[in-house]
């Protein structure tokens, strides 16, 4: 996807300008997604869901995509392709008939 691949080089620019890769292994990388996605969670720790900061959300969000994409960079993974692989894997484990309308585990459909 053109887009994507926009975006990772606009990512790796700044990496980049920064002398930032030497620091970008896939550990590291994938610590940092974790923890941003931790960032998000606390804008809504303790209250309501629609009471969360939207532009905080926005900019936490941010940081979690980014890491994820320098994380499929430095792995050499396709998006694209992650994703589609992944669509058609939780198609066989959540059939619409089996899983519409709940919330429950393939494993207990």
């Amino acid at each position: 996807m053109k887009e994507t691949e926009a975006l990772k080089e606009k990512i790796r620019q700044f990496r980049d300008q920064r002398d930032w890769a030497q620091f970008h292994n896939t550990k590291d990388l994938a610590l940092a997604l974790s923890i941003e996605a931790s960032e998000l969670l606390e804008l809504f720790l303790w209250k309501a869901p629609e009471s969360a900061d939207p532009q905080k959300i926005r900019e936490e969000l941010a940081d979690v995509l980014m890491y994820a994409l320098l994380l499929a960079d430095k792995q050499g993974l396709d998006i694209t392709e992650i994703i589609e692989e992944k669509l058609l894997l939780n198609n066989k484990k959540y059939p619409v008939d089996k899983a519409r309308g709940t919330a429950k585990k393939y494993n207990e459909l």
